[in-house]
């Protein structure tokens, strides 16, 4: 049902926590299924230098919030921006149907936690990040 990746990752989640005085915080939770993530972002010079997560939720749940973490950790904004649903299920080597919204919920919680830290910044995120999804009763709609 899971892969091997799936399990390392839920197992053995990596930047499980949170951090003090982030610049930029996310949470989105998915009412389908009760999932909820909580990201955190310390950002210096236009570098994501740490993220943490708080998640509530299935094997898939963690294993994305981990996973998408790792994939941002080090990278320039931009290339945060463009992390995809499709990427972190990639990454794990694939999730069952019924768990994709739960990548969909990573991708979120990042662009959550973007959209903070530029409003933070002073900066309309909208024109960066677009519109937050509103629909997270069924995510796997919004991909």
């Amino acid at each position: 049902m899971y892969t091997e990746q799936v399990m390392e990752h839920f197992t053995n989640p990596r930047n499980v926590g949170e951090i003090e005085n982030a610049d930029g915080v996310g949470e989105v939770g998915n009412a389908k299924c009760g999932d909820i993530m909580k990201i955190f972002l310390k950002i210096e010079n236009g570098i994501i230098t740490d993220v943490k997560f708080k998640t509530y939720g299935c094997a898939s749940a963690i294993a994305t919030s981990s996973i998408a973490t790792e994939m941002i950790k080090g990278q320039p904004i931009d290339k945060a921006i463009e992390l995809s649903n499709k990427a972190v299920v990639e990454a794990l080597g694939g999730l069952p149907p019924h768990k994709i919204h739960c990548s969909v919920l990573a991708e979120q919680a990042i662009k959550a936690a973007l959209r903070d830290y530029y409003t933070k910044q002073g900066i309309d995120p909208v024109p960066i990040l677009g519109e937050p999804c509103h629909d997270c009763h069924d995510c796997e709609g919004c991909h």
